[in-house]
């Protein structure tokens, strides 16, 4: 099973991860000339954590409110609340976002600047959508 936690549980190994990020209010958000205004709702980005502190130190910035802008993803955290992530050590952030292909892509483009792969790195999670049936369900996922 795929386990959802926080930044404090998450594992210091490098990997990938779908962050949910509830927005509650509507955000115009940008990402290189592109703007969209990606309306109130649950959101998951799919991203990967190499470098020191692995997942765990991703999280725990991408939960950070303040923080310099670096990453399409940060308007999201700095806007909405960071609910938590599902992680996956040594895994691949497009397989992720693959795994997620029944959600719509909102924004394409969004934190797959430099991704050859995938449309985008952001879904849509609408209210009755089913995620995959392995990954351990969020206690804001019902």
């Amino acid at each position: 099973m795929i386990q959802f936690c926080d930044a404090p549980t998450a594992p210091r190994a490098p990997g990938a991860y779908a962050l949910l990020i509830l927005l509650e209010a509507p955000l115009l958000a940008k990402a290189g000339a592109r703007a969209m205004e990606l309306a109130p709702g649950r959101y998951i980005y799919c991203g990967s954590a190499r470098g020191p502190g692995g997942i765990a130190a991703r999280l725990a910035r991408h939960m950070r409110k303040e923080k310099r802008r670096h990453w399409h993803v940060d308007q999201l955290t700095r806007a909405g609340v960071s609910q938590g992530a599902w992680v996956f050590p040594g895994g691949c952030e497009c397989e992720v976002y693959a795994r997620l292909a029944a959600l719509p892509a909102p924004f394409p483009g969004f934190g797959a600047s430099d991704c050859p792969r995938c449309e985008s790195h952001l879904r849509l999670w609408p209210a009755q959508a089913a995620l995959p049936q392995d990954w351990i369900r969020s206690p804001s996922s019902s």
